[in-house]
Order: C-alpha cells, then sequence, then structure tokens
C-alpha cells in the first residue's frame, strides 16, 4: 500500500475516532454542565465525568491527527491552504483543551462545594457559572466557528483537485459554510447554542465528514488528479 493510500485509510479512521469520541463526550459531561444541582451531581458523577474529558481529548488527537495526514496530499495541489488548515486545526484543538480545562475545573469546585457544604454556596454558584460559560464559548468557537474554516479550505483543495468526488467537496464547502453562520448567529444570539436551528445546520458538515470517511477508507483519494512529485522525502511529498 502506497503512503497516499496509508494517509486516507488513516484519515477516514480519525474522522470517525473523532465524530465518536466527541458524541461520548458531551453525553458523559450531561451531569456538570446540564444539571440543575451540578455542584452537587458533578462530584457524585466524578469519574463519568473525567472519562468525558478523555473522550474530548481523544478528539483533540483526532482532529490534529485527520490534519496530519492530509497535508502531505492536500500540499501537492495548494500548499499554502494546506498550511493554513492544518494551522487553524491545531487552533481548533487549543480551544477544545480550554473548553477541557474548564470541565475539570468545575468538577474541582464540585467537589470541593460537596465536601465543605457552605452555608452560602453563592461564591461557588458564581465561579460555577463562570466555568459553565467558558465551555460553552469554547465549545462554540472550537467545534463550529474553527471547524466551518477547516472544512472550507480542505474542501476547496478537493473541489479544485478532485482528490474526492465533486459532490462531497461541494457539500464540505457547504457545510462549513452553513456551520460558520451557525456560530455567528450563535454568538449575537439570533438562537441559542443548542437548538433546533444550531442542530439543522451543523447536520450537512456532519454528513461531509462521515462520507468523507467512507470513500478515503473503501477508496481513498483519487490519486490520478494529484500533481506529479518528484521529491519524496520520508513519504511526504515536497512541492516545487
Amino acid at each position: 500500500m502506497n503512503t497516499t493510500r496509508r494517509a486516507a485509510k488513516l484519515t477516514g479512521i480519525l474522522f470517525i475516532l473523532a465524530a465518536v469520541s466527541s458524541i461520548i463526550g458531551l453525553v458523559l459531561y450531561d451531569p456538570i454542565l446540564n444539571g440543575t444541582d451540578y455542584l452537587i451531581e458533578g462530584a457524585r458523577h466524578d469519574n463519568q465525568i473525567i472519562l468525558g474529558a478523555l473522550m474530548e481529548l481523544v478528539l483533540v488527537v483526532s482532529a490534529v491527527g485527520t490534519a496530519v495526514t492530509m497535508f502531505p496530499v492536500l500540499r501537492r495541489v495548494n500548499e499554502r491552504i494546506a498550511l493554513g488548515h492544518l494551522c487553524f486545526r491545531f487552533l481548533e484543538a487549543v480551544v477544545i483543551i480550554v473548553g477541557i480545562i474548564s470541565v475539570l475545573s468545575l468538577l474541582t469546585l464540585s467537589r470541593d462545594f460537596t465536601a465543605a457544604a457552605p452555608a452560602d454556596p453563592a461564591f461557588y454558584h458564581a465561579s460555577g457559572t463562570l466555568l459553565v460559560a467558558i465551555h460553552d464559548w469554547t465549545f462554540l468557537l472550537g467545534p463550529n466557528f474553527m471547524l466551518g474554516i477547516n472544512t472550507m479550505m480542505y474542501s476547496y483543495i478537493f473541489y479544485r483537485s478532485g482528490l474526492v468526488p465533486r459532490f462531497l467537496s461541494i457539500l464540505g464547502m457547504t457545510g462549513g459554510a452553513l456551520v460558520l453562520a451557525a456560530a455567528l448567529f450563535e454568538m449575537f444570539g439570533v438562537f441559542e447554542q443548542v437548538s433546533v436551528w444550531g442542530g439543522l445546520l451543523s447536520l450537512p458538515v456532519a454528513a461531509n465528514e462521515m462520507t468523507l470517511a467512507v470513500i478515503l477508507l473503501a477508496r481513498g483519494f483519487n490519486e490520478s488528479r494529484l500533481p506529479i512529485d518528484r521529491n519524496i522525502q520520508s513519504g511526504y511529498g515536497v512541492s516545487k
């Protein structure tokens, strides 16, 4: 199996792993992010919350991994956009990590709250509200805003090169634009972050990633559309 084919298979696996881990992470976070008594429920479900954080770390590694594995292929078509995609994917990962830290900090606050049983819980509630808000903003800016930019970048390269079926690159650009628009609407309060409209606008980008993963696993990139690379160094294409 050549380098490009291996990169395609690994990218497909990482896309699926990122999707699965992100969903599991959100479900496991439920007691501390969505419960009315989160300062109590967080400590009661501490192992579940920590497992949710681990799932999000898997998401971070997987998301960065997709950019790293695609970079040698994308750069042979458009090195500037490929590099931009790699950098923005790293920024997305950094934002998600900040969200993970906020949830784990909220778990620490919950443990202290249940251990101390304070007479005046106002400080704990104020601090908890702040940490939840940090997570909500990172969830908006990372898996929505940055994701939209990243998806449009690699989908544009796919569209210009024909590395994947044309319908998929169009779906990717459309889905990226829609999830980016959703993030902007949510920032300005047009609708809530978790809402019907937010879900509908996020569906195309999710469909794009899963369809892309299946195609890459089954067929790989259309290597006949790649520019000839005369300088292969350690398996990476070097553009001339």
